[in-house]
Formats: C-alpha cells, structure tokens, sequence
C-alpha cells in the first residue's frame, strides 16, 4: 500500500501552503495526485521525495529552473531537465571565465606595468589626449561610446576635455588593449576601479566574489546531484 502523506504534513514541513502545494502538482513541480472518491488529492512518499528534489534545485539553481527541469521530469521528458540544469552550469562557467579575464586584466594594470602618471595639465582636449595615450582620437571616442571613458565637455565649446584622472584611466585602457584583453574585461575593470576605491578594495571584491561563485557552484552540483539521483529512482537513468 502505497505510504499516504498528509497535505498539512507535508506543505508544513517546506514552510508552505496547502494551496501552494496543490499549486505545485498543477504546474507540474510535483507529479500528479490521485484522488479520492470524495475529490481529495491524494500525497505520498513520492511527493515528498519530489519536493524535497525541487527545493534542492531552487537552492543551486533557482526556482524558474526547478520549475522547468521538475515539470519536464514529471511529463516524461528528462531531457528537457537536463538541459535546464545544463544550462545553469555553463552560466557559472561563463561567470569563472569573465572573473578570471577580469583578474588577469587588472593583474596587468597593477605589476608594475601601469602607465606613467598623466600630464600634469588641469584637462587635455581630445586631439592632446589621443597623443598621451598613444592613440586616434576615434580611439577615445569609441573607447567614450563604449562607457569606458568618461571625459567632460568644455563649457562653451563643448569640446572633449581630459583631467589627470581621466587620463589615467584611457592610458589603462590603451595598455589592457595592447595585452590583447577584450573591452568587455576593460570595461568591468574599470568599474570596479572607479567604484571601489582603489586597487586593494578592487582585489578584495573580486576574491570575494570568487569566493561566492565557489559556494554557487558547489550548491549548484548539490542540486544537480539532487535531480540525477531522482531521475534514477523514476527509473530514467
């Protein structure tokens, strides 16, 4: 005979609703429930296996993802899980790839490779600029275009001026540039920089954030390993 759970039981212990929980078994989160003769649904050791599979997933993946891996589980089309959760493991491995980029893009402004201070002038405008740095002025206008420079315009004129700051930070950009690193690495550098504060709060964020991507990760091959050991037991390996 099949072990009966009851609804109260079963929605208490994951901290929700009866009605949540039968909203579950209609967006096909948990497997279908009997009924009764009376019209009641029917939960079993089943559904709380399955719930305690989702609740694991929404932890490593996110509910939008639990939500589709479960319900495709449930019709019968394990694939479209995998892919799910596929899915959210190659948006990790892009996070580490553009972490790493930007890591090694700022190693490279800060081992004593970093460009010499910039004029001693209050402002530059765009033509004297471009020769400081080394570049086009269509360089810094794209460089501009791109959000990675920031210069002000002259009052009056409305030309592009530089200050020693700003200076600076187009002679990083023209030395990441000749390393090879992609804008889209730069342009996360220098964000980091112009909100951080400097260098060591920069490195600080990044380990940070290096740490908590190493925490997302694991939870995510935790809930991965949730799903596959479900698949196995509904007999789908």
């Amino acid at each position: 005979m099949v072990d009966r759970v009851k609804a109260a039981d079963l929605a208490r212990s994951a901290g929700i609703s009866v009605q949540q929980l039968r909203t579950y078994v209609d967006t096909g989160l948990l497997p279908p429930a009997e009924r009764t003769p009376a019209g009641y649904r029917v939960f079993t050791a089943a559904h709380a296996d399955a719930l305690a599979v989702a609740r694991e997933l929404a932890a490593g993946h996110g509910w939008a993802t639990a939500r589709t891996a479960m319900a495709a589980v449930h019709a019968g089309d394990p694939e479209t899980a995998l892919a799910a959760v596929d899915a959210g493991h190659a948006r990790l491995d892009r996070e580490r790839t553009e972490l790493a980029a930007v890591r090694e893009a700022l190693g490279a402004v800060l081992d004593g490779r970093e460009p010499p201070p910039a004029a001693p002038r209050a402002a530059l405008r765009i033509g004297e600029a471009a020769r400081a740095v080394g570049v086009k002025p269509p360089v810094l206008r794209l460089w501009e275009a791109r959000g990675l420079l920031r210069p002000r315009r002259e009052p009056g004129t409305g030309y592009r001026v530089y200050d020693r700051s700003e200076l600076h930070v187009a002679q990083v950009v023209a030395l990441l540039r000749k390393g090879h690193h992609p804008l889209a690495a730069i342009e996360a550098v220098l964000r980091e920089l112009r909100a951080g504060g400097g260098p060591d709060r920069v490195l600080a964020a990044l380990d940070a954030r290096a740490r908590d991507l190493h925490r997302r990760s694991l939870r995510r091959l935790a809930a991965s390993a949730a799903l596959h050991g479900y698949l196995g037991r509904l007999g789908h390996h």
